[in-house]
């Protein structure tokens, strides 16, 4: 099973900087674009009335000064094809783009 800090570094990659954090504290100042991941529920499968795995969950946001994010969108579900792009909005002149993931 991966660990947070491998989806860190996936994140990473597929941004193609390092302006990703995990649930940042208001003091830390982004730099856009960027990716912002926290925690989520989580998914625990049974079988014989018993849990037999645990599968994370993260919100994701993808942050940028660009209203047109598609590109990004289309490269985040190819590359994590077990995420759901959630939805768009718009706050402090930047555009939000989320997704749900399983990792």
């Amino acid at each position: 099973m991966a660990d947070r800090l491998d989806l860190h570094e996936e994140l990473c990659d597929l941004l193609g900087s390092r302006n990703v954090y995990f649930q940042p504290p208001a003091t830390v100042t982004m730099k856009y674009p960027c990716l912002v991941y926290e925690r989520s529920s989580g998914l625990s499968p049974k079988a014989d009335n018993k849990n037999y795995t645990y599968h994370q969950s993260y919100i994701i946001t993808y942050i940028s000064k660009d209203p047109d994010s598609l590109d990004f969108i289309r490269k985040f579900v190819f590359k994590f094809p077990q995420s759901r792009y959630n939805t768009h909005f718009t706050r402090d002149n930047l555009n939000h783009d989320t997704f749900s993931l399983y990792y």
